[in-house]
């Protein structure tokens, strides 16, 4: 028996638009809210990125995050 979705926790999140934008486009093409879009990349998150490339981008997004909140 597959396990109950229930949506208990909330949390404010800010993103960029071009981030917005993906989220919306991944849960339109997938049939689901954005909601349910967030909690199944984040259940299944370890199965849905390769790691190395997963390193490398977030190193690169570190490298240039404090350009990018000025």
């Amino acid at each position: 028996m597959p396990k109950r979705l229930r949506l208990t926790r909330r949390f404010p999140a800010a993103m960029t638009n071009d981030a917005y934008r993906a989220l919306q486009r991944f849960a339109t093409e997938a049939g689901i809210t954005q909601d349910e879009a967030l909690t199944f990349v984040f259940e299944h998150f370890g199965s849905v990125t390769d790691h190395d490339n997963l390193t490398h981008r977030l190193r690169l997004f570190k490298a240039e995050l404090e350009d990018r909140k000025a």
